[in-house]
């Protein structure tokens, strides 16, 4: 697999083992590749993830290898890469690497990471997200068009309730995910409310193209809005991370007039750093500008106030929160609510 080398960036040295171990067969795209990509496009996923606590997606021998994800900091991590202290919903808790420099995404590529999940929070206040993410995520019988369609609609949502700028990309796979910088104001909790509230909105717009239900069941060929992926220790790939797909795709920021138009399989790990080179990053200006979600409070009190809406449930692993619905499913609510045959 070839000696070790030694990649230089941004002043700091990073040894890579094995450059020539195969991470993309279907591609022919090495570690070294791996690494080279995250240098290319460093300043663009640096911006994602700076100060952030990040999960680090894992595949050691390649894509079509075992996987894992590793939350907590690695013994081997080298002194100059910070951390931050997080709590998880079971109350556990853990240090997660937090990149300060691009010579931290290398380190974790010579370990086999493909991806990074960051957390919405940096690492001097990790109660309190300065990001909201929208997740539109394609249902059975829709595709990555159905989510470019809702997308532009969000947009309107955004700006309707409190002039918030929204920032798009890939996913990687057929869905978008939007990213709304926010003042590190409010807690997960409300947070979620807010997204809680978008999608209600979303769904009011659009009814036979969106949908916010939980249950799989009940989502129909909708664009699902994931308002959990907002709860507490729910991530969401960063932008310019490698998926671990065959081809190679990566989650690339888009401009809003490329919403609909380009679309996920243009953007992979030979692709993305051309698109850099000549365009640089096209969220760059992301941090300039902070929103309140005071608007999207707001109308999600009036969901609850004039409607009867109030909270949807949690993922199934996170323990029962205050004000959350009966976490069941509707088809087996109804088995439960018919009463039992009458003997004969």
């Amino acid at each position: 697999m070839g000696d070790a080398v030694e990649l230089e960036v941004d002043g700091r040295t990073v040894r890579l083992s094995s450059p020539d171990k195969m991470f993309f067969p279907e591609r022919g795209f090495t570690k070294l590749d791996l690494a080279r990509y995250y240098i290319a496009v460093g300043p663009g996923i640096l911006r994602a993830l700076r100060d952030r606590p990040t999960t680090l997606e894992r595949y050691p021998e390649g894509v079509n290898g075992e996987n894992f994800f590793q939350k907590r900091a690695p013994k081997n991590m080298p002194g100059w890469i910070p951390t931050a202290h997080i709590t998880f919903p079971s109350g556990r808790s853990a240090d997660e690497m937090c990149p300060t420099e691009a010579g931290a995404v290398v380190w974790a590529a010579q370990f086999g990471t493909l991806t990074f999940h960051p957390w919405p929070v940096r690492r001097d206040d990790v109660d309190h997200p300065d990001e909201l993410r929208i997740d539109l995520d394609p249902q059975p019988g829709t595709d990555y068009d159905d989510a470019a369609r809702a997308a532009h609609e969000l947009r309107a949502v955004l700006d309707e309730f409190g002039g918030l700028r929204g920032f798009p990309k890939t996913s990687g796979g057929r869905g978008l995910h939007v990213f709304v910088p926010i003042e590190p104001r409010w807690t997960f909790t409300q947070v979620r409310r807010a997204a809680i509230a978008v999608g209600r909105e979303m769904e009011r717009r659009m009814p036979e193209h969106v949908t916010i239900k939980w249950w799989k069941e009940e989502r129909g060929e909708r664009i699902f809005i994931d308002y959990n992926q907002t709860a507490r220790d729910r991530t969401i790939a960063s932008a310019y991370s490698v998926r671990p797909r065959p081809h190679a795709p990566v989650s690339a920021p888009l401009r809003w007039d490329e919403v609909g138009i380009a679309h996920p399989q243009d953007f992979d790990l030979a692709t993305m750093p051309a698109r850099f080179a000549e365009l640089g990053d096209v969220h760059a200006d992301m941090d300039d500008k902070r929103y309140s979600l005071e608007a999207l409070l707001d109308l999600a009190r009036r969901d609850e106030h004039d409607h009867g809406l109030g909270d949807l449930p949690y993922p199934p692993e996170y323990p029962k929160m205050p004000g959350e619905p009966r976490r069941v499913q509707p088809s087996r609510a109804r088995k439960e609510k018919e009463p039992p045959p009458t003997a004969p």
